[in-house]
């Protein structure tokens, strides 16, 4: 992404996002009664109070990476930013660790069955692994480079709200079930949003700079 105004944009996305996803589990359904009504037929039986504290803690740490991957992504470049941006990096790593790890977790209780929990399972490796190599690129002094990879990285943040967001449509306008509107909007949503990641990469960067070009001072 170039200029202010884009960086502005996802953080004010990502604020509202996490507003939202709180409000909704704080206030509006607290047990997780709609969502919990369509696991159905599962092959492991759920224990719905370590579920739920699994869940809060899953929830916390992707809003957490959802902001803090904002916050370094808006304002001045990383050689201004210094400690600060590193700081809140490291605390947007251990958040996606965090994501992974209850996610991990939760995806043999995942709606839809065991396609749907690979699909969990794969997005997770997927991820862990596109954000250790954005912290190997910016140890190795890649900056640009580890910019791109970032981007591929925090695109994931916004997968919970791209899989809703498919999922409804799929409901209204072809009138599937949920399951099956769920787990294609599972699958159409990694790919949508590595394709968009890619996008930005490309369009915001091109080439890969040379590596006396991204040393940082």
């Amino acid at each position: 992404m170039t200029g202010k105004a884009p960086h502005r944009i996802v953080l004010v996305l990502s604020a509202v996002l996490v507003a939202w996803t709180l409000l909704n589990r704080l206030v509006i359904d607290p047990q997780a009664v709609a969502f919990l009504g369509h696991k159905t037929g599962l092959a492991h039986p759920l224990r719905l109070p370590v579920w739920l504290r699994v869940l809060d803690i899953h929830i916390a740490f992707a809003c957490l990476a959802l902001l803090t991957g904002a916050l370094n992504f808006a304002g001045r470049s990383p050689r201004e930013r210094g400690r600060r941006h590193r700081a809140v990096g490291y605390v947007y790593l251990v958040s996606v660790l965090m994501v992974v790890v209850t996610s991990g977790y939760m995806a043999p209780y995942a709606t839809g069955g065991r396609t749907v929990s690979m699909a969990f399972n794969l997005l997770n490796l997927i991820w862990i692994t596109v954000t250790l190599t954005a912290l190997i690129q910016i140890r190795r002094k890649q900056v640009d480079r580890h910019r791109r990879w970032m981007i591929r990285s925090y695109a994931f943040c916004f997968t919970n709200a791209a899989i809703h967001l498919m999922e409804t449509v799929l409901k209204r306008l072809l009138s599937l079930p949920y399951e099956t509107a769920y787990a294609v909007s599972v699958y159409a949503a990694i790919l949508l949003l590595a394709a968009i990641a890619e996008f930005v990469v490309r369009r915001s960067y091109g080439k890969p700079q040379g590596k006396g070009a991204a040393m940082l001072p």
